[in-house]
């Protein structure tokens, strides 16, 4: 019997040749203008074995654009440079969607265009934070300018036209990130959301944000082309587990739900440290949903088949061991050796530790 793992399985409106899916993963080989480079073409060319490839996290505004070298899709110079990406992927026979993560408060002046703000739900630091700058290193985070209600819609349309301009790119979807302590988490947990108007101050409010930026991308993309990640308990950025956790994401889970979105990205980062997220949230979000669940965090292949013989997931996402093995897929169903990734080369510019790494003498990855 074959494992489930390498399954086809029909996502929205693409079908996806297995059921590995790339994980999101900053790799920071943009340029200083946050336009795509060529080298990234043939990283996520390489990459095409996976079911489904979701880029690193990309900037959908200036205002978003939080890190150096990450890459934007706001302006036509990036769409233009994104469309061979797509193009290789598809020409592999893959499919991929792009990640739109707008960093909020977790970002630095020195990584962001002029005439740019730090944005955040309320006036609150991620104190514990340190942001790096390629002109000076590792700086401390400023305290970000509280959004008016201006701002939020002006950034609820920028996520739209972020996803209107991956979808001219070529892109299949786009996921919107809403984990890692970044904007719409920011504006989730009420630790870094002291606001009292309609956009805080109750589960309700809190997730309201979240649920604009999804309802309104959906409606201009199409729900089947728009999915969005969740680290419910993720410790990032100054983002910590709080009190009425569960009930928040449940009820914006089911909320999710009713706009009949292509997935939920459900990402529990407990493997690097972090607490676990509990498996009976993790039913509890995949009940609430109803739709598709990408699981990710920490997985190999044989946990990836228990999880997804168990119905705890349908697809299961893989990040680090994508990097160091571009034919991820293949080696798994063969049952050969991973290699081990460079840490030092994570987010260095350059082809080292990006497209160099081999793969096997048989493979069909390219």
């Amino acid at each position: 019997m074959s494992s489930t793992l390498f399954e086809a399985y029909k996502l929205g409106s693409v079908t996806l040749a297995n059921k590995a899916v790339m994980a999101p993963m900053t790799r920071s080989r943009a340029d200083a203008q946050h336009v795509p480079t060529p080298i990234m073409v043939e990283y996520y060319r390489q990459r095409a074995g996976a079911g489904l490839i979701i880029t690193e996290g990309t900037a959908p505004s200036p205002n978003g654009a939080g890190y150096p070298r990450i890459p934007g899709i706001y302006n036509k110079e990036q769409v233009d440079a994104w469309k061979p990406v797509a193009k290789a992927v598809h020409d592999e026979n893959g499919r991929i969607f792009m990640q739109l993560m707008h960093t909020g408060r977790v970002s630095h002046p020195l990584n962001m265009p002029e005439g740019t703000d730090v944005l955040a739900p309320s006036a609150i630091a991620a104190a514990t934070t340190k942001m790096y700058t390629d002109q000076e290193g590792p700086k401390d985070l400023p305290t970000p300018k509280e959004m008016t209600k201006t701002d939020i819609e002006q950034a609820i349309e920028e996520f739209v036209q972020a996803a209107k301009n991956a979808v001219e790119a070529g892109f299949d979807g786009v996921e919107i990130h809403g984990a890692n302590g970044y904007l719409i988490e920011q504006f989730i947990n009420p630790d870094s959301n002291r606001r009292t108007d309609e956009y805080g101050a109750t589960i309700e409010g809190r997730v309201k944000f979240a649920l604009d930026v999804a309802s309104q991308t959906a409606n201009a993309i199409g729900p089947d082309r728009v999915g969005i990640r969740l680290s419910p308990g993720g410790a990032f950025n100054d983002i910590n587990p709080f009190d009425g956790q569960d009930e928040t994401f449940l009820f914006l889970a089911e909320k999710l739900g009713q706009l009949d979105l292509a997935y939920v990205h459900l990402v529990d980062h407990s493997a690097m440290g972090t607490p676990e997220v509990p498996r009976a949230l993790k039913e509890g979000i995949r009940d609430a949903f109803g739709q598709t669940i990408i699981i990710s965090g920490g997985y190999d292949r044989t946990k990836a088949e228990a999880d997804l013989n168990e119905r705890l997931g349908h697809l299961v996402a893989f990040g680090r061991p994508f990097i160091s093995n571009p034919d991820l897929v293949e080696r798994m169903k063969e049952g050969t050796d991973l290699s081990d990734p460079d840490f030092d080369t994570f987010y260095t510019p350059g082809e080292k530790g990006y497209t160099d790494y081999p793969k096997l003498e048989n493979s069909s990855v390219g």
